[in-house]
Formats: structure tokens, sequence, C-alpha cells
């Protein structure tokens, strides 16, 4: 079996995950990497998208709305801003988000940097939910 290292995943509002997992894919703002057992030292910044690790046999996935990733001797820290599991999505709350934000797209006096972020955000949330369908 593959060597493990520690992850947890930290959001403003809990510990959303903590475990041995044997790999890690990470939405980086300068482009995806991964994480295996004794990676180098690594700070880096995260941007909304697509985080998975396997652990356990099975590769989970969330979806994730930026923050920061620390990887050290003793394992991986992420302080995502936001993060959930595929499976806690509400796929018509998401769907609904992506509604809103393509109608704030299309309003001329929204403020265009911020609807675009929540349109990223739910076209996000739909395509973890859904499996990249």
């Amino acid at each position: 079996m593959p060597e493990s290292f520690q992850l947890r995943i930290v959001t403003p509002a809990q510990v959303l995950y903590s475990g041995d997992v044997v790999s890690l894919r990470a939405p980086g703002s300068e482009g995806s990497f991964g994480v295996l057992a004794r990676h180098a030292a690594m700070v880096a910044s995260l941007t909304t998208g697509e985080l998975s690790f396997a652990g356990d046999g099975a590769r989970r996935h969330l979806a994730t709305s930026g923050g920061f990733v620390e990887v050290s001797s003793e394992g991986v820290t992420i302080l995502a801003e936001t993060a959930e599991f595929n499976s806690d999505i509400d796929v018509d709350r998401a769907r609904a988000s992506l509604d809103r934000a393509r109608k704030r797209l299309a309003d001329q006096s929204a403020d265009r940097t911020r609807a675009q972020a929540a349109l990223m955000r739910a076209v996000n949330r739909l395509k973890v939910a859904t499996g990249g369908a």
C-alpha cells in the first residue's frame, strides 16, 4: 500500500476532514497540483475548483472556493474559504445560484467581478456534485 500522510481540511466554520490519505489533488491559483507522501514543503493559494483525495481506497471530492494549502513534514493543512463534499451539495440550490449569477452578469449595473466569481462557484459546485456532467 502507498505511504500515507495526514490531511486536515479546515473552513471558518469547522474542521471538515482530518485523517490519513495517500494522495491529494488541489486547484492551485497557478494550476492544479498533486501531493503524495514526502512531498517537499510548500505553501500555495487555492482557487475555485475541485479538491480530491484518496485515503481508504475511495477517492473523495470537494468543491472549494479558494484558500491556502500548507505542505510540511507533519502533513497537509488546507485552509479553505468554503469547501463541501460532493455528496453534501444541494444540486437544486446550486442551479438556483447559477441562475442568479447569470442574471447579475446580464445586469449592466451589477458588480461584474462579484457576479463572475459567483458564477464560477456555482458552476464548480454543480460540476463536483454531478461528477463533471
